[in-house]
């Protein structure tokens, strides 16, 4: 399994290239690709051209305890004086938890890679 980050998705979804997306649809085609939820949120709140492929992506459960685990990280990371966006913080837990890589162009989740275990793809 590999999961997408919003900015790699929406870059996707307009036909762009990029090596995130080469990923994300190697990913997608062999039916690997999982999607946090806050990533299904933010891009249909921008978009509906992800409706289309939704049903064959399969979502990140949130675990036990996810909420309070985000919260920290995202507080230990603002306590060294690092960005740490709240919807990044949900991004990077939900795949801590599952222990999936995330495929992202966004560089603010080098520090939840770097402080909190997140592994990038």
């Amino acid at each position: 399994m590999i999961a997408a980050d919003s900015s790699s998705l929406v870059s996707f979804l307009n036909e762009e290239g990029g090596p995130d997306v080469a990923q994300l649809l190697q990913a997608l085609q062999s039916g690997q690709l999982v999607l946090p939820p806050i990533v299904v949120t933010e891009v249909l709140s921008g978009t509906s051209s992800l409706e289309g492929i939704l049903p064959n992506i399969a979502l990140l459960s949130l675990q036990e305890g996810y909420g309070q685990r985000a919260g920290a990280n995202r507080r230990m990371l603002k306590d060294k004086g690092l960005k740490a966006k709240l919807g990044d913080a949900l991004i990077a837990q939900s795949c801590i938890d599952h222990e999936v890589p995330l495929i992202t162009r966004d560089g603010d989740f080098r520090h939840f890679a770097k402080h909190c275990g997140l592994k990038l793809a």
